[in-house]
């Protein structure tokens, strides 16, 4: 484990110095189940850690008018349990129900591990299908970023040096709106997937409407599979419609070789498992 300094800031706002102060070669840290890991095996450096886990405010759930609030230290068994998320956002609640194991849960934070940049994590496909945003705040001041672009490359976010996510916000599911969740796992309940695939739509005499898809583990970064939306938006749902949105999906995806699959065995997948998620949810 290479050496580093350690900061504890009280405030928010001394946070910010700190990293506004050590741009370079600081990184925010809150549960630290992934950061830690890196760490210790020399995939990233740090010369300055700041610990988030005193700072006021950012811990929580809270319902607003424009949906839910989870401040970014809360942690991913808060959301999982939460009785406010399962009414209001039950899509949410099942994807970090899936993170890994029960003690991973009790200690990664929300806002950790959409920074962590991780394609391959749960929660960004479903925060895509909520069309959930972040809230990332500076010393220069603050702005609001829809999830989906969020993801820049492997492992890389549009966060830039200086800034700090302190909430996600999520809609309110709409009444009688459909969702799922799938994945594949090839080895054990607590792995990262071979494809995941969230999905939720509204369905009225056959017909669908407010479609969002995403997918994890398919890319460098989650994929809004646009193409999908547009192939059965507006359209009657049916079994030949189904077919030819799970197919677009193929042109969308840019999955990477590695042991849980070769690139195009993930796109063959990406594409079944879309069609299931969308036979799952109509069914």
């Amino acid at each position: 484990m290479p050496h580093f300094f350690y900061h504890s800031p009280d405030t928010i706002e001394e946070a910010l110095g700190l990293l506004e102060e050590h741009a370079e070669d600081g990184r925010p840290i809150a549960g630290g189940t992934a950061l830690i890991v890196l760490m210790k095996q020399s995939l990233l450096d740090a010369d300055h850690l700041i610990d988030l886990q005193r700072l006021p405010g950012l811990k929580g759930i809270r319902s607003e008018a424009d949906g839910l609030h989870i401040g970014a230290l809360t942690n991913h068994r808060e959301v999982e349990t939460s009785s406010l998320v399962k009414q209001a956002a039950p899509l949410l609640a099942e994807v970090y129900r899936r993170v890994a194991t029960v003690r991973i849960r009790n200690v990664a934070t929300v806002g950790g591990g959409l920074a962590h940049g991780d394609p391959a994590q749960d929660p960004p496909p479903g925060l895509i299908a909520l069309n959930a945003s972040v809230r990332l705040v500076s010393r220069k001041g603050e702005r609001t970023l829809p999830v989906g672009e969020l993801f820049r490359d492997y492992y890389e976010t549009n966060i830039v040096p200086g800034e700090l996510l302190t909430e996600v916000i999520v809609p309110v599911q709409a009444a009688g709106q459909r969702w799922t969740y799938l994945k594949f796992l090839p080895r054990t309940e607590d792995d990262y997937a071979t494809v995941a695939v969230a999905a939720s739509m509204q369905v009225s005499d056959g017909i669908c409407s407010n479609l969002r898809v995403a997918l994890g583990a398919s890319g460098p970064t989650p994929v809004h599979a646009r193409a999908v939306e547009r192939e059965l938006e507006g359209k009657t749902f049916g079994p030949e419609a189904v077919r030819r949105a799970a197919e677009a999906v193929g042109d969308e995806v840019n999955p990477l070789d590695d042991f849980r699959g070769s690139a195009g065995y993930k796109r063959d997948m990406a594409v079944v498992f879309t069609r299931r998620a969308l036979e799952r949810i109509f069914a």
